[in-house]
């Protein structure tokens, strides 16, 4: 596997991170490393992301937020850091490790092998996959994507995902250069600045992003989704449909 960085965000995950999964794939892989961003967290997860990050300190880093900015710039700030790394690919995954982390490898080879921009996972109901997610988070997610979809005029069945992987390139330096507009779905905000960027540099925008089905995905206790974030999310479609149209 080529150099990768994989930013992970942390907020207030100190009763639901394990360590023990992102020190076995250091172990299995030299080239894979990781960052956590602490959003601001008001539990014990900075001082336990210091105390894993001591673990493997080649290999883990911690960046502190002095404030809790949201997900979007708890990425956003990660990728900047990845890119002082050397890295020839950039990723950010979720702390509750729902999509395993062997899958890293797996867009990995799939980047490379595709040719495109991006991978990103998707979780896709398939006989002999286990895709399990409670009813509320199903039902929001398929309605949300349908929508993202067609203001992004693109057939991407899972914005959403918290696993992507991208090369560590000039155009995704653009692309994380200004914090997003959105917050809970700024995922669609990345694929519409990437497909502003792809149509610059005269890119098929079907063929700039894959989406790689997971053979797993368990949502994790502890999500932080809400249906008082409804109206937020909705709030944001709207705001979606204007940030399309203006790229």
């Amino acid at each position: 596997m080529q150099k990768t960085v994989v930013v992970v965000p942390c907020y207030n995950e100190a009763s639901r991170l394990s360590a023990e999964p992102f020190l076995e794939a250091c172990a299995a892989s030299p080239e894979l490393s990781f960052i956590f961003v602490d959003d601001g967290s008001s539990d014990e997860t900075f001082p336990m992301l210091r105390a894993l990050a001591q673990r493997r300190p080649a290999q883990l880093s911690v960046l502190r937020l002095e404030h809790n900015s949201g997900k979007a710039e708890a990425v956003r700030r990660g990728v900047l850091q990845a890119f002082d790394t050397a890295a020839d690919l950039i990723g950010f995954w979720d702390a509750d490790l729902a999509t395993p982390l062997y899958n890293i490898e797996r867009f990995a080879q799939a980047l490379v092998a595709t040719g495109v921009q991006m991978v990103v996972g998707s979780r896709v109901r398939l006989l002999g996959h286990d895709i399990r997610r409670t009813a509320l988070r199903h039902y929001t997610g398929r309605g949300f994507a349908t929508l993202a979809a067609l203001a992004l005029r693109l057939p991407v069945y899972d914005t959403q995902c918290g696993a992507k992987i991208f090369h560590a390139n000039a155009i995704f330096r653009e692309i994380f250069a200004e914090p997003f507009q959105l917050g809970w779905s700024f995922d669609v905000e990345l694929f519409a600045r990437l497909l502003r960027v792809a149509r610059r540099a005269q890119l098929d925008p079907k063929k700039v992003v894959v989406e790689v089905p997971l053979q797993e995905w368990i949502d994790a206790p502890g999500s932080k989704l809400r249906p008082h974030h409804f109206p937020r999310i909705a709030w944001e479609l709207c705001k979606l449909f204007v940030i399309v149209r203006r790229t």
